[in-house]
């Protein structure tokens, strides 16, 4: 009590006496934070959707630089005319060479480019001497050409659909080494940190290198969205004669920005403007106008300054952060508002200053603990493990304490220095709207009871159908090129999201190595091989027929000493490469993937090449290969240093049938049990196995958030009210609401996802706002006659209408995000708000009927006469 006085004393010199001086340092302070705003920055990176420190993620990385994989922009093309038709091919020769002068690009591949194996079918020995065919060869069989890329192992479905109408060109990105070597020093650091083995010049080290990673992926993105720009400016020239989209990861991160960008300005005006318009329809007056608008307008520069100065990146979780804070610094606002009105309309004779002290000192109270409850909610975020959801939790944890402080601040100050309202625009002789709330909870107590068990029944039911599987396209609008590139990539092109499969050897036994009854591995075929003479004059006679004499006498030198092979590949023979074609042909018989890719292409088009081809012609063919097919056909698949192979997937992430975690443990469960793969052999990853780990942490997020945010409010209730029952009480319609909005999405079908898995921690940290308010206020009146439905009447004809005010204001305000490009916060914008309708509901009756049923307060005075009717 002492501390709290001590407090309201030092609130009073440095506010409610010097108004002027607290609003010029706010408004100061405020103004030198904004000016960072300019340099606001946003992230839009695949890495923002996975979880933070997932060993899958460690993994994927590690194999991405082992591959040297690129990043890569798809360009989709359906012609009008024959694909394969002079103008068109001529067309995508142009279209080829202004993307291949992109800065930033590396290499584009295109039909023009790729070997043909097939049109017609080569010799071996040009195989090896690189005298392949492409689109390009002079009086190449146009019919025959079509044919091989719509039915080869190799190019069906990968740069050419099945129909022959539509292509792809691949526009590969140059491979920045500098981001990888930050980022890969970088995790080394971290994870010494976590382990706690971090020495005090490694943690100086890490803090620079947060702060370069930080400064140089800025840099990283912006000119990868720069080149994102620029591609889309050279396809807009070729969209007369076909059909083009723009495809591939870096799009769908600058699209989001943009997103994120336009997110935080349709907001922004959006939550201002209703402001305005809701302020003057409720109070009708320009004073409870501006000073409100002004409290908001301040809390979001202070964040958005805050946010730069320190470095956070805006992202698409965290992008209705601006909306959210508006619409909580108003709630704050009105209840100030509603509660300084009461006084002015009861007691005019106080003066201005008088005034404002008993509304801050009443309020201060409730103001806080429902500040610290919305805090609560959002710092709860914290555990997700995702970290845009992380960064959004300390985002609004800090944003809420910043607008109470400036309310407090704001408010009071511009009350004082403005002209006082008059009176007669406070009072009112109409029957409050709330009033009718109170009668309905008087009257028909028993049915609001069974009306929330059979919502209770109903809510846990559809919870218990809640899952987190969903189909990344749907978060994006149909006329978005993000969805409707996604849909010809999937249905023409095999597939959008990637899944890699990683098998490693097993050399435990060299009987795995082999298991044919005709063929020997070069190693076996060196030791069985009398007095080790590898090229006898059979074998060259033989080998002869189908290299070439000159090749085989070069390449000799090429196996080892004397023609022996010191080190055979583990999976380029006819036993390793029989195994990945098992599991290559499992891979593409599910109804989910899409394009499958591994060294059984390479291996099915030889086979239609020569027959009986043995483990020696493979050995000398893989060595033989010039290296832009080597690039195309061996080495993306296989790593003779790591001893592994690569099998990568493209899966139709349109499929209404995906469901990824089951997706991934029957690959698992086939390729162990099915196929006799070890099970230490077989790691999958790639994006689809990182964005899964995260969907899949949702739902224990969603555990742990709602547990850690009931258990705080209840402590934080029984702090403020001195009472279990009491805390217990006032909790209840919130959970009841949370579990309302997530039975809903449950038997709707919506799934949990990186938006909707905050809402039911955010729904309860809001939610209990007005029943802080309400108890507050109840217990107030309740000591005037100690009758419950008395102290309810009034409770619901005074505070019930700042709650109400409040409540639309914020459902309203949430219904704004459906303005949104991005379809989660869409959802999270209509869900908070039916949620907040439920708990304003709930506080209107389930709350008062608890109280008068249980009776919190104690007993009810014996001298109180008739109740109200």
């Amino acid at each position: 009590m002492f501390l709290k006085h001590r407090f309201f004393e030092f609130y009073q010199l440095l506010v409610l006496r010097k108004p002027l001086v607290a609003l010029l340092i706010t408004v100061g302070f405020i103004g030198w934070l904004a000016t960072y705003i300019p340099s606001f920055k946003l992230d839009a990176s695949a890495d923002s959707l996975v979880l933070e420190g997932d060993e899958a993620l460690k993994y994927y990385r590690k194999i991405s630089k082992n591959y040297l994989a690129e990043d890569f922009l798809l360009v989709t093309y359906q012609p009008q005319d024959d694909l394969l038709s002079d103008r068109v091919l001529e067309t995508i020769d142009e279209l080829r060479s202004e993307l291949l002068l992109l800065e930033g690009v590396s290499s584009v591949t295109s039909i023009l480019d790729v070997p043909l194996l097939e049109s017609p079918k080569v010799e071996l020995e040009d195989i090896a001497n690189g005298g392949l065919r492409t689109l390009r060869t002079p009086g190449i069989d146009k019919a025959l050409v079509l044919e091989e890329l719509t039915n080869s192992p190799i190019y069906k479905n990968l740069l050419t659909s099945a129909d022959g109408k539509t292509t792809a060109l691949q526009v590969n990105l140059q491979r920045d080494e500098r981001y990888n070597e930050l980022l890969a020093r970088r995790e080394v650091l971290r994870e010494l940190q976590v382990a706690g083995n971090l020495s005090p010049l490694q943690l100086t080290e890490l803090a620079g290198l947060e702060r370069d990673f930080r400064e140089y992926a800025a840099a990283f993105n912006e000119r990868q969205n720069k080149l994102v720009d620029n591609t889309r400016e050279v396809i807009a020239k070729y969209r007369g004669d076909a059909v083009v989209f723009l495809g591939g990861v870096p799009m769908i991160a600058a699209d989001m920005i943009r997103f994120v960008k336009s997110d935080l300005v349709v907001f922004g005006a959006g939550i201002a403007g209703f402001i305005v318009l809701m302020m003057s329809l409720i109070f009708r007056h320009l004073i409870w106008v501006l000073l409100p608008l002004a409290t908001c307008v301040l809390s979001a520069s202070f964040m958005l300054g805050l946010i730069t100065l320190m470095d956070w990146r805006m992202t698409v979780i965290s992008s209705n952060f601006v909306a959210l804070l508006l619409i909580i610094t108003l709630s704050i606002t009105i209840h100030l508002v509603v509660r300084y009105r009461e006084l002015l309309a009861s007691n005019p004779e106080l003066d201005q200053r008088e005034l404002v002290r008993r509304t801050t000192m009443y309020m201060i109270k409730p103001c806080v603990y429902t500040a610290l409850t919305t805090i609560v909610a959002f710092a709860s975020l914290v555990v997700s493990g995702i970290r845009p959801v992380i960064d959004f939790g300390w985002m609004m944890t800090i944003g809420v304490t910043a607008a109470l402080i400036i309310t407090f601040i704001v408010l009071p100050a511009g009350l004082l220095l403005l002209p006082r309202p008059e009176r007669g625009e406070t009072a009112s002789n109409s029957v409050p709207f709330t009033r009718y709330f109170a009668i309905f909870t008087e009257r028909h107590g028993a049915i609001i009871v069974s009306v929330t068990v059979v919502l209770i029944g109903v809510s846990l039911f559809g919870i218990s159908r809640l899952e987190v599987e969903n189909r990344f396209i749907d978060y994006f609008h149909e006329d978005t090129e993000i969805y409707q590139g996604m849909e010809i990539i999937d249905a023409q092109l095999g597939g959008t999201i990637p899944l890699e499969i990683i098998i490693d050897s097993d050399r435990m036994s060299d009987n795995k190595l082999i298991d044919s009854a005709t063929d020997q591995s070069p190693l076996q075929y060196a030791e069985l091989s009398p007095s080790n003479e590898t090229f006898d004059d059979d074998f060259g006679d033989d080998f002869g027929d189908d290299f070439g004499d000159d090749f085989v006498d070069d390449f000799a030198e090429e196996l080892g000493v004397d023609g022996v092979a010191t080190k055979p590949s583990y999976w380029f023979n006819k036993a390793g490469l029989n195994r990945i074609e098992q599991a290559h042909d499992y891979l593409d018989s599910l109804d989910e993937t899409g394009k499958v890719m591994s060294l059984a292409m390479p291996y099915k088009a030889l086979r239609t090449l020569t027959t009986g081809i043995d483990d020696i012609q493979l050995a000398l063919l893989q060595r033989s290969l010039p290296d832009d097919i080597n690039s195309i056909l061996i080495s993306p698949y296989l790593d003779e240093e790591a001893d592994q192979t690569r099998i990568t997937v493209r899966v139709m992430e349109t499929s209404r049938t995906l469901r990824r975690a089951d997706l991934l443990e029957d690959v698992q469960f086939h390729l162990t049990e099915e196929l006799g793969f070890e099970p230490e052999q077989i790691h999958l990853t790639g994006m689809l196995v990182l964005y899964n780990n995260m969907l899949q942490s949702l739902y224990r997020s969603q555990i742990l958030t709602i547990g850690a945010v009931f258990i705080a409010i209840v402590f934080m209730f029984m702090v403020l009210f001195r009472s279990l029952s009491l805390a217990l009480i006032a909790i209840a319609p919130n959970l009841l609401s949370a579990g309302i909005v997530l039975g809903g999405m449950g038997l709707a079908g919506i799934p949990l996802d990186i938006m909707t898995v905050t809402i039911a921690a955010i729904t309860i940290g809001i939610a209990v706002d007005d029943t802080i308010h309400y108890i507050h206020r109840f217990r107030t009146e309740f000591s005037k006659d100690r009758n419950y439905r008395a102290t309810m009447y009034r409770c619901h004809e005074s505070i019930g209408r700042a709650m109400f005010y409040t409540s639309i204001i914020v459902i309203v305000g949430f219904s704004i995000l459906a303005l949104s490009n991005f379809t989660p916060s869409i959802y999270f914008g209509l869900l908070t708000g039916a949620a907040m309708f439920a708990a304003l509901i709930g506080a209107l009756l389930l709350l008062p009927t608890l109280l008068i049923y249980f009776k919190p307060l104690g007993p009810e005075s014996n001298e109180i006469g008739n109740v109200i009717s």
